[in-house]
Formats: structure tokens, sequence, C-alpha cells
């Protein structure tokens, strides 16, 4: 039996470029340490800058180095300004990891007036890798990693997912459907990439179930007592961050893949490339979302 992947595998990454975008915290913060103790350089996207300066002090010495820039995916204007400043600092970007989001929150609207799930989780990812593309396929060996869900089985084709939330809506949906949004994305794009002769990659990860803050809010006040427990029953940060570090930093691994655990039914383990829901691999659903995508976020991928 082949040996299951660890940290250990992870190769040195010693002048590698990367963004993690929610880099401050839960996932994020877990993918930024391990790729500092490798040697990158990382750039933290952080909505604010001094909660990603405090979480990157608070990883203590390095070998790799680290800076702290904003981020609000849920504000394509600054989605905008963010791509502009890593552009002027960066001739290249070894890895993009696509992290940050919002998970199951009550109905509300981005800065652009999307849905804030799908705006967030989708749209924002969208329009930053596109503003960032040209300098991923400027590195020898570029990839994107976007990070989805299990939570994409119960997502939706609906092409009125980025409408302000109505009577009918339902957390729990809306981000299955934002999830589903990012693998049919990531798809997409590797298909986009490799017609282009591109030796940039894209794949996927999932976490399992990971006890980070992004599921605190979950729990009401009347409940609250229950949340020590769900952590126990979950996944740390640290080990949750593993497939996202495979598909990142793996030399064998293939365009278009897609990493979870490799336990209790993807909930907990370790990362090994597992197939997704039937409707993800769609092509045709696949353009359908890029073209929605690209009119909503006005953000046009090179041809």
């Amino acid at each position: 039996m082949a040996r299951r992947w660890s940290l250990e595998d992870m190769p040195d990454l010693t002048g590698v470029v990367a963004l993690v975008t929610g880099g401050n915290a839960g996932l994020g913060l877990a993918t930024v340490r391990q790729l500092l103790a490798r040697g990158a350089h990382v750039v933290v996207a952080s909505r604010s800058v001094e909660r990603g300066e405090a979480a990157v002090a608070g990883l203590g010495p390095q070998r790799g180095t680290a800076e702290v820039l904003p981020l609000d995916l849920a504000d394509l204007e600054s989605v905008r300004l963010h791509a502009k400043e890593v552009s002027a600092r960066h001739t290249r970007l070894d890895l993009l990891v696509n992290n940050a989001g919002i998970m199951m929150v009550p109905p509300g609207v981005t800065r652009d007036g999307f849905e804030r799930q799908f705006g967030t989780n989708h749209l924002g990812h969208f329009a930053l890798t596109g503003h960032l593309v040209d300098l991923v396929t400027a590195a020898p060996a570029g990839r994107v990693v976007t990070v989805s869900s299990q939570a994409h089985r119960v997502g939706t084709l609906d092409p009125a997912a980025h409408e302000a939330p109505g009577e009918g809506y339902r957390k729990v949906r809306a981000y299955g459907t934002s999830k589903l949004a990012n693998l049919l994305f990531t798809y997409e794009l590797q298909r986009r990439l490799a017609a282009r002769g591109s030796r940039a990659l894209a794949l996927a990860a999932h976490p399992g179930t990971a006890g980070t803050g992004l599921s605190d809010h979950l729990f009401p006040a009347r409940l609250r007592r229950l949340q020590p427990v769900f952590r126990r029953l979950t996944q740390s940060a640290d080990d949750g961050a593993l497939p996202t570090l495979r598909a990142a930093t793996d030399p064998g691994a293939l365009g278009g893949q897609y990493f979870g655990p490799d336990r209790l039914n993807q909930q907990r383990g370790r990362p090994v490339v597992v197939s997704s829901s039937e409707v993800s691999y769609d092509p045709e659903a696949a353009r359908d979302l890029w073209q929605r995508s690209e009119e909503l976020t006005g953000v046009s991928y090179p041809g």
C-alpha cells in the first residue's frame, strides 16, 4: 500500500510566491503557516490588515516571508485594487489559493448587490483570479487552488443564484451553490488553461469537516453549549488544510484534480484525489456559469 501523504511530502518552496485569501485565520492561516515553513513568500490577503499582521506575527520565526494586503471579496473594487497592488509588487505568482469564504450566513448582499455567499465565495474569487491569471501563467508552473466543500452536493445550477435573496432563501442551499460554483469554475479554468497551452494548473480541495471559526455562527445561543462537542468530532484547521496543501504543492498533482480527506465519507483523514458530484463536471453548465460570471464581475479572462 502506498504511503499516505503528509506534510513531510511537501517540497522546499524557497523562491515560490504564493497568495492565500483569508490567510489570517482558520484553514487559511494553517495553509500560510506551512507554506512559510517551507520557504515560500506568502501574500496574506485579509479583510483587516491589522488582524492579518497579528496572525502572521503569532506564527513566530519562519523560513519564508509574508506580506499582508487588504482584500474584501464581497467588494469587486477591493478585489481590483488588491490585484493591482499584487501586480505592482510581483512579476509572477506561483500559487494562488482561493481559500476565503463565508458559510451559511443569514440573507444579505455584497457591496455590488449580489447574494453574499455566491458573491463572496465564487464571484469574488472569479474576479480575483481573472485579474491575476497572467501572473500565474507567467510562473514556470503556476497553480490556482480553490477551496470547495462537500456541501457542493446540495448546490444547484441556479442562474439567479447571484440575485439578492428573497423569501425563499435557504442559507444551506445558497452556500452549497457557491461551493458548486467553485468546482465548475476550477474545471473550466483548467480546460481554458490547457487550451491556451499553458503549463499552469487549476485544482480544487475541500477540508472535510474542520472545526474552524467559520462554523461557529451555526450554533444559536441556546445550543452554544454543544460547540465543544462538535469541535471534538471534527478535524483541526491544520488537518483540514492538508488537502489544500497537497493540491498546492504535490509535484504529481494534475490539473482538474480535486483533493479531500480519505476517511469517514471524506470527513477526515489524509488528503487523496476524490470525486465531486456529477453535475460539477458538466462542461456546458461550467461555460454558462463562466459567461455569467464575466458579465456580472466585468472581468474577462485572456483568450
